[in-house]
């Protein structure tokens, strides 16, 4: 995080503010002795930033993570490389909402972005369309069943267990109450999923094939 403290003006300026004189009247409501006053707290002298980054490091040194041992944790969150620069971008202005562009005259960074993803995903895959304009992952999974399922008109589905499983159960809600059928797929002790049920369950009431 980044802290830069308050100066002795901005303190005034903020205390005058809500009309009061001191930091003090800010804890008149609690109790007298339920306040630490002037008892000294057993607190280490102060440490420079240098000082509180190294000491920090160490302590995180104690823990293990997913360079050293695997992790099942996020159910989706892979571990992936995010370039540096990622964090520049989404930083901007622009990006600083994820909501729906509701307004594109106030939002024509967002759309732009929108619009280079969408193209460069339907490049990469070969895709006549992609749409990248969804809220998140397990609504956009729900809407591409129903979306293969308004092309052809069936309605099984062959749903990999080895999808996250949040994006199923959001799958499973949408096509509750309505003629639909999802067959799960299952998946061996490496998390590898069972290609050949897949092919031995294809059939022509198949719609779509979910995998992750």
């Amino acid at each position: 995080m980044r802290f830069i403290p308050h100066t002795e003006q901005d303190i005034r300026e903020m205390l005058a503010t809500i009309g009061i004189r001191n930091v003090d009247e800010l804890f008149a409501g609690i109790p007298a002795d339920l306040r630490l006053g002037n008892k000294a707290l057993k607190l280490p002298s102060a440490l420079s930033e240098s000082e509180i980054v190294t000491a920090l490091r160490q302590i995180q040194k104690r823990n293990p993570d997913s360079e050293e041992i695997s992790t099942f944790l996020g159910a989706g969150a892979y571990r992936h490389y995010s370039p540096v620069l990622i964090e520049s971008l989404v930083q901007r202005g622009e990006f600083s909402t994820s909501y729906t562009p509701y307004q594109p005259e106030v939002s024509q960074g967002t759309l732009q972005a929108i619009f280079e993803f969408q193209t460069m995903i339907a490049m990469l895959t070969g895709m006549d369309l992609a749409n990248a304009s969804m809220y998140d992952g397990a609504s956009a999974l729900a809407e591409a069943v129903l979306m293969a399922h308004r092309i052809n008109k069936k309605n099984e589905y062959l749903v990999a267990r080895a999808v996250h499983p949040e994006y199923r159960q959001t799958t499973k809600t949408y096509l509750r109450g309505a003629d639909h059928r999802l067959i799960d797929v299952p998946y061996d002790l490496s998390g590898k999923t069972d290609f050949e049920f897949i092919r031995a369950n294809l059939s022509d009431k198949t719609s779509a094939v979910v995998l992750q």
